[in-house]
């Protein structure tokens, strides 16, 4: 399996600002040999780190683990969207390097659900697009899913990947209704495809059942096919959130349970197509 959505952080290579006011237990370093030795029960033989801070600093430090570590794929990173001159300056350089696969930002942390929107997003965007570098797009309201269609219909030679279902609000009926709808409309966008992670239960820091997993598979599916879904861990988030092994294993079994082709999807060619990851 490709973990398509890992984090590591150290505090003393970038901040991490948004750690001051997580549960206590991410605020600690968190390293690739303890995500690895979480995830060996699993199957996960190589991984795609995730940007986790809005910093250079962090963007350096990702690609130097990818160049040190077998085990790693590649590392999606951080590049400033407000600044489509950097942006356009750091992607030549960035594209040299064989580690760096995609850009994301941390949009859903931002007080303004429509910051992605703005001229300078939009022009990093384009860059982005004409460069044929993918963009991970954090969506946890239904403001941010709406602006996805958006985009998608927009920048239609982007590849968007959304991570982790765009946060299904499990155990909230309502909302999870809703969410259903809306995943529909992204997925009828082509140029997009999603991460089946970080997948909680809505009402209470949990981990979803197998069942309730089974579900929100079951319509992503339905809407994307699995040759436009790819799995993720989520770790260590997901160690605060029901707990890695607890998360994992309603992964694997929703998956375990597919027709061998769409569980290969989801287990590497995805993440390997999308990512341009080398064999």
């Amino acid at each position: 399996m490709i973990d398509a959505h890992l984090h590591v952080w150290d505090r003393a290579r970038s901040r991490y600002q948004w750690l001051d006011a997580a549960p206590e237990p991410l605020q600690a370093d968190h390293s690739l040999d303890q995500a690895f030795a979480a995830l060996e029960p699993f199957d996960v033989q190589r991984a795609v780190l995730v940007q986790a801070d809005e910093t250079m600093a962090e963007t350096a430090y990702l690609l130097d683990l990818v160049a040190a570590d077998d085990r790693l794929a590649g590392a999606v990173c951080y590049l400033p969207l407000q600044d489509p001159d950097t942006v356009t300056t750091q992607l030549r350089e960035l594209q040299e390097r064989s580690g760096f696969v995609g850009v994301r930002n941390l949009t859903h942390d931002r007080p303004d659900p429509d910051w992605i929107l703005g001229t300078q997003q939009r022009a990093s965007l384009s860059a982005l697009e004409a460069a044929g570098v993918p963009l991970d797009y954090v969506a946890v309201l239904p403001r941010h899913l709406e602006n996805l269609v958006r985009l998608a219909v927009e920048h239609p030679g982007l590849t968007f990947v959304l991570d982790h279902l765009g946060k299904p609000p499990v155990g909230l009926a309502e909302d999870y209704r809703r969410w259903q709808e809306q995943i529909a409309q992204v997925a009828a966008c082509p140029n997009v495809v999603a991460k089946v992670s970080g997948i909680y239960r809505a009402d209470a820091p949990a981990a979803v059942s197998t069942e309730q997993l089974e579900a929100v598979l079951t319509t992503a599916l339905d809407v994307f096919g699995a040759q436009r879904l790819m799995l993720g861990s989520d770790w260590p988030v997901c160690t605060v959130s029901g707990g890695a092994a607890a998360t994992m294993s309603a992964l694997a079994a929703a998956v375990d349970g597919l027709p061998a082709e769409q569980a290969h999807q989801l287990r590497h060619q995805t993440a390997t197509r999308t990512y341009s990851l080398e064999h």
